[in-house]
């Protein structure tokens, strides 16, 4: 904590002797001043934000770890996922934003889609890989005494898998906040991501880094959720 004052304290001082215009960089007192006069207009924003979060977290993590399952219980149904599965990893979900605002129209449901398409991949692949980490020789013992591929699964391989789940929820869940911020970039009219274009339109600087403050201090919240 005494560091982060130094730093902090540091940055305000060198800002202000440097005379830096607040366009450019403003000094901290100024964000923490912005933070607290705004937070009234961008409250709701970062309600809608957490709602598209929330929705799309739990639509995309909970499909995610179905098909984690059943990759791992029936290998042939890998061969049939596994492709599309690679090609939403490898697809910028920001590109498809337009497409599914053309479709959906403008509101929550094309982002809910987006933060869930962006999630739930990360959350499959880290459970697939818990669920395949499982030492053998513990699923051989439970085979032994006469334990069905159900119970091994649920009292072998996903208490042996939690770990990874955790990591999966985590980077899905930090890739959902990415996604819907750049959604409500992209798709305009609520959201914090809309809060950062309005600012940084009008060179409203100090309220811009208020909100990225806000962003911040949720991927913090998340990293230590998780």
């Amino acid at each position: 904590l005494a560091v982060a004052v130094i730093i902090i304290g540091g940055i305000e001082l060198a800002l202000r002797l440097f005379h830096v215009p607040l366009y450019i960089m403003p000094p901290p007192s100024s964000i923490a001043y912005a933070l607290f006069d705004e937070f009234p207009l961008i409250a709701p924003h970062l309600g809608y934000t957490l709602v598209e979060l929330v929705s799309g977290f739990t639509i995309g993590a909970i499909i995610g770890l179905v098909l984690a399952a059943v990759i791992t219980q029936f290998p042939f149904a890998e061969k049939i996922v596994a492709p599309y599965i690679l090609l939403l990893v490898t697809t910028p979900m920001l590109a498809l934003v337009p497409l599914l605002i053309l479709r959906f129209g403008f509101g929550y449901t094309p982002r809910i889609i987006a933060v869930a398409l962006a999630a739930g991949p990360m959350v499959m692949i880290n459970a697939a890989t818990g669920f395949r980490r499982v030492d053998s020789a513990k699923i051989a013992l439970a085979r032994s005494y006469g334990a069905s591929t159900l119970q091994i699964f649920w009292k072998v391989r996903a208490p042996m898998a939690l770990p990874m789940i955790l990591v999966g929820l985590m980077i899905g869940a930090i890739f959902g906040l990415l996604t819907a911020v750049g959604a409500e970039m992209v798709g305009g009219g609520f959201g914090l991501g809309n809060r950062l274009t309005t600012y940084s339109s009008m060179i409203q600087m100090p309220q811009f880094f208020a909100v990225v403050l806000i962003l911040s201090t949720l991927g913090i919240l998340i990293y230590v959720l998780f």
